[in-house]
């Protein structure tokens, strides 16, 4: 059986506080993120817009990337990220993603 995993960055805000990760499923860990149950630093600093990723097909590929990136200057983090999302968008919702805040209202409909 063939898994995915990826590398990605979520920001706080445009040029805000940076976060890189790894995960086998992208859309359950960004929601995660989202809610808030991810402990510690994307929680205490309100990191949870998705606004880059790359997939691997090996996870060993994905973690030496992860960590690469990690031990990037934050400029060039910034011009990864700005080579294909420019504006910063949450790729999330892009990708089909719900916001959390629109799952909430929809049932106190």
């Amino acid at each position: 059986m063939e898994r995915s995993y990826y590398v990605y960055l979520l920001a706080s805000r445009r040029m805000g506080t940076l976060y890189c990760g790894v995960t086998n499923d992208l859309m359950r860990r960004v929601y995660e993120h989202k809610l808030g149950q991810a402990d510690g630093f994307t929680r205490k600093y309100g990191v949870s817009r998705l606004v880059w990723f790359e997939h691997h097909d090996l996870v060993n590929n994905a973690i030496t990337r992860e960590k690469r990136i990690k031990r990037w200057r934050r400029d060039w983090k910034i011009e990864l990220i700005e080579q294909d999302n420019p504006d910063w968008d949450d790729l999330y919702v892009s990708l089909g993603g719900i916001e959390p805040r629109d799952v909430v209202s929809r049932i106190g409909d």
